[in-house]
């Protein structure tokens, strides 16, 4: 936009980061090992991005403000991460990096993979965080489990709990 058409005095507006999904105070930022790697790789594009903005562009220091922004809570991120690798566990109960499948009250079956926060996509995974996740840690197959929703405490069946490579 050309700033001829800027209202000269006209308050900035605020940057606003959006934010990175919450981890509990005091708790490490569990990652898998492709979470980790995911981080980084988010890392290394949100540099590239802010290496290639244009100094003359007038929206660039808006940008670099963002994008730096972004980087500090990434970075930060990263420095709070523990690895731990599914395929190194073995174990009978759920925990982080187990791949859970459980059985609802109606039959229904769903299969998901504990992940750390960042790395949850809700297809597939869900962060060690999540309601679900609360449920079955702890649980091995043959338990049962509560998972409590809005609309009340849903029984579970844990079915199976496998680490590593499927």
């Amino acid at each position: 936009m050309s700033r001829a058409f800027v209202k000269e005095g006209a308050p900035e507006v605020p940057v606003v980061i959006p934010p990175r999904p919450p981890l509990p105070a005091g708790v490490a930022n569990y990652v898998t090992p492709q979470g980790l790697a995911a981080l980084r790789a988010e890392k290394s594009e949100i540099e590239a991005a802010r290496a290639a903005l244009d100094d003359t562009d007038p929206d660039a220091g808006r940008e670099r403000e963002i994008l730096t922004g972004r980087l500090r809570d990434l970075v930060e991120r990263i420095a709070r991460s523990q690895v731990v690798d599914p395929a190194t566990v073995d174990r009978p109960e759920a925990r982080f990096g187990a791949t859970v499948t459980v059985r609802q009250d109606d039959g229904a079956e769903r299969t998901f993979q504990i992940v750390g926060v960042d790395q949850a996509t809700g297809e597939g995974s869900v962060a060690f965080t999540s309601p679900i996740a609360r449920a079955v840690t702890g649980k091995a197959a043959g338990d049962a489990a509560v998972l409590d929703t809005p609309g009340g405490p849903r029984p579970l069946t844990v079915v199976s709990v496998r680490y590593g490579a499927d």
